[in-house]
């Protein structure tokens, strides 16, 4: 397989393209956290879920960014990890 730039930035170590893949832990703790703040709408119970939903979701971002299978997928943590902390500054 040629070492061309769409081959470094989507190719897995297989050669297989990856943008996604199954859900693992974090992202399923974020979801699952993100609908029952729907549901827990005010009080301390919704504050809870909305910090294990930015935990898990920095989780995953910064799992994409150092560990992601290709240079999307880095690319994709880092931009979430930025977009998290931007929105905790506003």
């Amino acid at each position: 397989m040629e070492n061309t730039f769409f081959n470094q930035v989507f190719r897995d170590d297989e050669g297989k393209i990856v943008l996604g893949q199954p859900p693992n832990l974090p992202i399923i703790v974020w979801i699952v956290a993100t609908l029952l703040k729907m549901i827990f709408a005010t009080g301390q119970i919704n504050t809870g879920l909305e910090l294990i939903a930015f935990g898990a979701l920095f989780t995953w971002a910064w799992e994409e960014l150092f560990q992601g299978v290709n240079y999307f997928r880095r690319a994709l943590g880092l931009i979430v990890l930025i977009g998290l902390i931007v929105s905790k500054i506003q």
